[in-house]
């Protein structure tokens, strides 16, 4: 008697398959304190964007507390997911692939993600892709409809928010070669440290940038540690101590909201150096860089764009960067790197392990 071939309803039927490829990917982000869904069609057009903001959370203890962050992440996630689904008109079993971040960030609501993915990948017979976030910030700048035209390969990324700060020379989907990085503080943990010390709220760096438009940025001569030195490393520990010095004087009373002002005028035109002198000898490293690509919650300070458009055209380049929404953390991006991942015939993989800590660079092929 002829036997007719089964599969689970995990497994999708070989017939199948092909339609699959090209269906949507759903990708969660949960990294740090965003919980972030997104739906995106295998062309890159977003079907679906939800992001749920945890600044309230934490608010009270003046920074990210992780075990509370990872409460929230497990507590929101499963009606984030229905809500994008409802959204974009599809079920679970229309998606091709969902991806989750792995890493790096906080382990606990890696964990939540990256479970809660794959959780829905051996129920619905998706793949699953655990998605470097560095990567996943890298690759934003291809997405369809962000630019005129999608940069090609090389490119220069600086990659500037709370926890990371270095420039990487992308060479193709999983060809990342870091040229420099902070060798202390990131650019946006020197940014949320002087908020701090200037009286600000969560989110430090956004209101520092609100307060600065009040202020003379010519006020204080702050340091621009490593300026003009060969390479393209950067500190901003010593600028950070500076401003800390000029704030001393006034830890008595509440500080006067002019010299706050032109303290963060100031910080932040420092800041903005750094980076135009740290990135023009990136690109003296990287001569056929197609584009430089800012990424990164700091990658939304205006002045901080400004500058750096200025350092591209100098280069004989142009500077991309993302829409504000995608420049912090997002799941936009993380389902466009699974994507990109996907076009590129690489396999998704549940095996995949999270990581607190995941650098670039481990991602590049032989």
């Amino acid at each position: 008697m002829e036997r007719k071939a089964t599969y689970s309803s995990l497994e999708p039927a070989p017939e199948t398959r092909s339609a699959l490829s090209h269906a949507p990917m759903l990708a969660i982000e949960s990294s740090c304190d965003e919980t972030a869904v997104a739906i995106l069609a295998d062309d890159g057009r977003i079907l679906a964007e939800r992001v749920l903001s945890q600044f309230a959370d934490h608010a009270p203890f003046g920074g990210v507390v992780p075990e509370i962050a990872a409460r929230a992440h497990l507590a929101a996630l499963p009606a984030m997911v229905r809500m994008a689904l409802a959204d974009a008109g599809l079920a679970a079993h229309d998606l091709a692939g969902i991806a989750a971040t792995s890493g790096p960030g906080l382990i606990g609501g890696l964990i939540v993600g990256a479970g809660f993915a794959k959780g829905m990948a051996l129920a619905t017979g998706a793949d699953f892709y655990g998605i470097n976030h560095l990567e996943a910030h890298a690759l934003t700048a291809r997405l369809p409809g962000l630019a005129v035209a999608p940069p090609g390969f090389p490119y220069l990324l600086l990659l500037v928010s709370g926890g990371h700060c270095q420039l990487v020379a992308i060479e193709g989907v999983g060809r990342y070669r870091r040229l420099g990085s902070t060798l202390d503080d990131a650019v946006g943990e020197a940014f949320d440290k002087v908020a701090k010390l200037l009286g600000l709220p969560l989110p430090g760096g956004p209101a520092l940038e609100a307060l600065a438009r009040e202020g003379n940025a010519r006020a204080h001569d702050l340091p621009r540690p490593m300026r003009g030195r060969p390479g393209c490393d950067f500190s901003f520990s010593g600028l950070k101590t500076a401003v800390a010095q000029l704030i001393a004087p006034h830890q008595n009373g509440a500080l006067p909201r002019a010299i706050a002002a032109d303290i963060a005028a100031s910080f932040q035109r420092a800041v903005s150096e750094i980076l135009s002198d740290r990135t023009a000898h990136a690109l003296a490293m990287l001569p056929g860089a197609t584009a430089l690509v800012a990424a990164g919650g700091v990658a939304a300070n205006q002045e901080i764009r400004a500058r750096l458009a200025g350092t591209a055209e100098a280069a004989g380049t142009i500077l991309i960067a993302p829409p504000l929404r995608l420049c912090t953390d997002n799941a936009v991006m993380v389902a466009w790197a699974a994507l990109e991942r996907r076009h590129a015939g690489q396999m998704g993989d549940i095996a995949t392990i999270c990581r607190p800590r995941w650098p670039l660079q481990e991602l590049a092929t032989p």
